[in-house]
């Protein structure tokens, strides 16, 4: 889990002596962050291994620094894309950090242009069913799984997904079933049917990318979706409601 990884790193710099991480995280994530640390004036090396070193420093200075595109927002928008069967340019973005997402997009009948800071991709009208494991980077990401198949109950077939990272991860499904999606949940394993529509209804988000998922849905479900909890939404996603306009989904926000 990156996160831990991170939070060992941030409390090993300004610490007397030398700290080593084993097996560390390898998310690229972490390389930004021994980046932005370093450039402070840290001492943190081996970031994208499996073992981490860090030689504690007594300060840190203020530096600027340009953070790494989000990855998995990338992917957020690529699959906005597909489940719409449309086209869409992403910029500031590094394919080299979600090559499991591109390559599962592809195998779908997605077409994909990668350049060095964007991305375009073209989704036909018929996408294929496809079977996806989550697995550690650089693995197919778990924080994309919830959003694939919420893209697989659109899809003609049977799609097969399993969770290999996190525990309870499927919860989100109960709300796209509320919308007419036919997924059965066994274990660790997902087992999608695609249906030929999903349909609006007022559903609730129970974390950050199932969250995301329902907005997926919601944007090709007939009728109107209301989702509730967007909190975990919008903590994960910069201005995401403006970006969505921006490319022409019909979407509010209601405060209150």
């Amino acid at each position: 889990m990156f996160g831990a990884t991170e939070n060992a790193i941030l409390a090993s710099v300004l610490q007397e002596g030398t700290t080593i991480i084993n097996n560390a995280a390898r998310e690229p994530e972490i390389i930004d962050l021994q980046n932005f640390l370093n450039k402070m004036g840290a001492k943190v090396k081996g970031a994208g291994t499996s073992n981490i070193e860090i030689q504690g420093v007594k300060n840190l200075k203020d530096v600027s620094y340009n953070i790494m595109p989000d990855r998995i927002e990338t992917g957020t928008f690529l699959c906005l894309a597909a489940i719409n069967r449309t086209n869409l340019l992403i910029k500031n973005a590094d394919a080299n950090h979600i090559t499991p997402v591109i390559n599962k997009l592809e195998e779908m009948g997605c077409s994909l242009k990668v350049d060095k800071t964007e991305i375009e991709i073209n989704a036909p009208k018929k996408l294929k069913a496809i079977d996806i494991k989550t697995m550690p980077y650089p693995g197919f990401p778990t924080d994309m799984q919830q959003i694939f198949i919420t893209l697989l109950t659109t899809v003609k077939g049977t799609s097969i997904v399993v969770e290999n990272i996190f525990e309870n991860r499927y919860r989100f499904t109960q709300e796209l079933v509320r919308m007419g999606a036919k997924i059965t949940i066994e274990g660790k394993t997902a087992v999608v049917k695609g249906v030929k529509k999903l349909y609006g209804a007022n559903v609730k988000a129970e974390d950050l990318r199932g969250g995301a998922s329902l907005v997926l849905a919601g944007s090709v479900a007939k009728g109107t979706t209301k989702i509730e909890n967007i909190e975990y939404i919008l903590r994960g996603y910069e201005n995401f409601i403006d970006k969505l306009k921006k490319i022409g989904l019909d979407i509010e926000l209601i405060k209150g």
